[in-house]
């Protein structure tokens, strides 16, 4: 030990102050151990709690009311494509189904987003609802949000493409209508000349020609009125009108041709019904209607025309014992240019717009129209149409 004891008590006390370092030394190396092992618990609960805060974090603040108030479709995709935010139209759109993004047109283009960093904005056309039967098509725009998210926003572009293909078609059907007339107009005009000896053959072929001509300056009237419809707002200058008068100068227009096939006009239903709206187009609108269900009746038959009214609605129905509508066609004849019999609408002088035209009048009146049918039984046309209120209850200036 370096030093020696002198007796029995000098080794008692060298024993005793050994022994006191070994206690004091112990006592120090266990404060150190326990201190080591606090500061690795809390080492180890600070990770932790990190770990934790990385797997639960949530969506940005903002975000959540951004996509609860946006108008189109909204959505926020974790790193495992699980949709943690949508808004109400993503599951109207069908995008949404169990928290799921379930079109692979999307998901491809989440995944270009998550692989490249870059915004990506794309058109794409999806099938609307589990059968397909129809197709939605959607402007969809995706970003990154943070450094896990991905936002995706889908706008409904289908109503545009449904125009398009109107618009399409509008040209194609006017194209083909106008073909024709002008065709037989430049076929007569031809065969004038070889026939200008034969005084009974020219006045056939000019017969011809003016009914050509005619019918002509009937489809390019319409087609004219069709975008007058379209472009003007009819309500901002309605004024009151009578329907007593709009009927009777309606059924007068039709009644030459009523006449001369034996038909009868009844007129009946409640009197002095007003409604707003422009005068002139809601006759024409009405000598649409008769003069079709007189174009379309055997002779001899009867054409009702009446006007009932009950809490504010006012409706007008026009109802004939003709050939009737099939079902599959009852829908689709608003539509410009459609015929249920082409060979007959033909040869009876009709355009397929005089239905449309009826359409495009009453729902800028702010009305609609509704048609019955059964084959060989007649059809029903009945136009809903807002009553005029009493002219006390209009603002003073307004009570025309």
């Amino acid at each position: 030990m370096g030093y020696r004891a002198s007796g029995p008590g000098g080794l008692t006390s060298v024993v005793a102050m050994e022994t006191g370092w070994l206690v004091l030394l112990s006592v120090a190396l266990g404060l150190a151990v326990g201190a080591g092992f606090v500061i690795l618990l809390h080492m180890a609960e600070r990770r932790g709690n990190n770990a934790v805060t990385v797997v639960s974090s949530a969506v940005p603040d903002g975000v959540d009311q951004v996509i609860d108030a946006l108008d189109s479709a909204g959505l926020v995709l974790d790193p495992s494509n699980n949709v943690v935010k949508s808004s109400a139209k993503a599951y109207t759109y069908g995008l949404v189904v169990n928290q799921l993004l379930v079109h692979e047109e999307i998901l491809e283009i989440v995944a270009r987003v998550r692989s490249t960093g870059e915004s990506v904005s794309e058109e794409v056309t999806l099938a609307r609802g589990p059968f397909g039967e129809a197709s939605i098509h959607l402007d969809v725009q995706a970003a990154r949000l943070g450094s896990r998210y991905v936002l995706v926003l889908a706008e409904d572009r289908t109503d545009a493409y449904r125009l398009e293909e109107v618009r399409r078609d509008f040209i194609a059907n006017i194209s083909h209508e106008l073909k024709t007339p002008i065709g037989a107009i430049a076929l007569l005009a031809e065969a004038l000349d070889p026939a200008s000896d034969d005084p009974e053959q020219v006045r056939r072929f000019a017969k011809r020609m003016g009914t050509e001509a005619t019918r002509l300056s009937q489809i390019t009237r319409e087609i004219i009125e069709l975008s007058r419809l379209q472009s003007t707002d009819i309500l901002a200058a309605a004024v009151r009108i009578d329907l007593d008068e709009v009927v009777a100068s309606a059924v007068d227009q039709n009644h030459v041709v009523a006449d001369a096939r034996g038909m009868t006009l009844a007129v009946g239903g409640a009197k002095h019904v007003q409604v707003m709206g422009d005068e002139a187009l809601l006759t024409l609108a009405i000598n649409n209607l008769i003069a079709n269900a007189v174009q379309y009746s055997p002779d001899g038959s009867r054409v009702g025309i009446g006007v009932h009214h009950d809490e504010g609605v006012v409706e007008l129905v026009v109802t004939d014992q003709g050939i009737g509508i099939p079902d599959e066609d009852l829908p689709r004849v608003f539509e410009r240019f459609f015929r249920v019999d082409q060979a007959r609408s033909r040869n009876t002088g009709g355009t397929g717009l005089g239905l449309s035209i009826v359409k495009h009048v009453v729902q800028n009146h702010g009305g609609d129209i509704r048609a019955w049918s059964q084959i060989g039984q007649g059809s029903t046309f009945t136009i809903r149409l807002p009553e005029a209120p009493p002219a006390s209850a209009l603002p003073q200036g307004e009570k025309r």
